[in-house]
């Protein structure tokens, strides 16, 4: 597995280099001035001289040859200079640092929630099959999964904000985000409940809970639907396998069939699923954070498309592409994990 493990890391920056000649030609159509404001600031740039206006260009590469063009691109954006925002307001690589903290925070909760939930609902429903208790999961699984996300956000955002006045959208509450926002809050990590914690301000830590128990609840019921299915499909072909039937027959307690033959056997195709969703997670769920006015990555990327913001969109095209392509090695990784019968060479 080491020897698959190298060589996948030895292809990642042949991947990632061709994922960067695909995002670099989107945008090459556009004409250099069109190009320049995805560069400089558009509030200085009709003050700018023709000689300064030609040396940015000179520094892009913008009338040089496609070539030599991607070669002053690829150095700039290895360097950081991802050009100006324009939803940011701000040059993209610190409008990206802003927001990716928000939605990190949003995915790392969301987690354990989704995946260990969803993978305990999808063995109880196979373990108790045609019982009460599977129908009852089941009608879970197709009501939770015929909601659009953005209609079941909503629906959470109308009852426990509008009529309970419980969990608020948002990131903070303005008293909260004037705190982290103080010259007294140190940073730490960047995200705000475990920064609010090493602070020693535990109130801004319940604030940002309780702005994120909302958006979290939307990502979990929708999965908790996706994966209880998944889990259920595969637990239920496992449990006709011999080697249950074996497991059964040495007198082995049913706790012990389901949890140490069973569900781990049961786990690739979960692993599959619940890996893509994670990535999922770590990109931006630009539905959620639409709906809950959570101003993180997806919701950047979004507005950025809508406002023609190209080099925002190329940052947030790269970001993802990063996420991605490590997600799916360490999904490949962890089949051999899970089911060792998995040899990877």
């Amino acid at each position: 597995m080491l020897t698959y493990i190298v060589r996948r890391l030895l292809l990642l920056p042949l991947i990632l280099f061709g994922l960067s000649l695909i995002v670099f030609g989107m945008i090459q159509s556009l004409g250099p001035d069109r190009l320049l404001a995805a560069y400089v600031n558009p509030g200085v740039l009709d003050k700018l001289t023709p000689v300064q206006l030609e040396k940015i260009k000179q520094k892009y590469g913008l009338n040089d040859p496609m070539m030599i063009r991607y070669v002053k691109w690829l150095k700039n954006t290895l360097q950081g200079d991802l050009g100006w925002s324009l939803v940011g307001k701000q040059p993209v690589k610190d409008a990206i640092m802003n927001r990716l903290p928000w939605t990190v925070e949003l995915a790392l909760y969301s987690i354990v929630p989704v995946v260990f939930v969803g993978v305990w609902l999808g063995v109880i429903a196979a373990v108790n099959r045609d019982k009460f208790l599977d129908h009852f999961v089941r009608i879970f699984a197709v009501v939770g999964w015929s909601f659009p996300d953005f209609v079941f956000g909503l629906i959470v955002l109308m009852i426990f904000y509008s009529i309970l006045g419980w969990f608020p959208p948002g990131n903070l509450s303005l008293w909260a985000d004037q705190v982290i926002k103080s010259p007294e809050f140190r940073r730490f990590t960047s995200i705000v409940t475990i920064d609010a914690l090493l602070n020693g301000r535990f109130d801004v830590f319940v604030d940002a809970l309780r702005h994120l128990v909302a958006p979290i609840l939307t990502l979990s019921w929708l999965w908790w639907a996706y994966l209880l299915r998944i889990t259920r499909s595969s637990m239920l072909e496992v449990l006709t396998k011999e080697y249950i039937r074996t497991a059964r027959a040495k007198g082995l307690a049913e706790r012990v069939v389901i949890n140490k033959h069973a569900r781990r056997n049961a786990m690739i195709p979960v692993v599959t699923v619940g890996g893509g969703m994670v990535i999922q997670l770590f990109a931006g769920t630009v539905i959620v954070e639409m709906v809950f006015n959570r101003t993180g990555m997806g919701s950047f990327t979004a507005t950025a498309a809508t406002q023609l913001d190209y080099a925002s969109i190329m940052a947030s095209t790269l970001f993802y592409s990063l996420i991605l392509v490590i997600g799916n090695l360490v999904i490949d990784i962890l089949y051999a994990v899970v089911d060792p019968r998995v040899r990877l060479g």
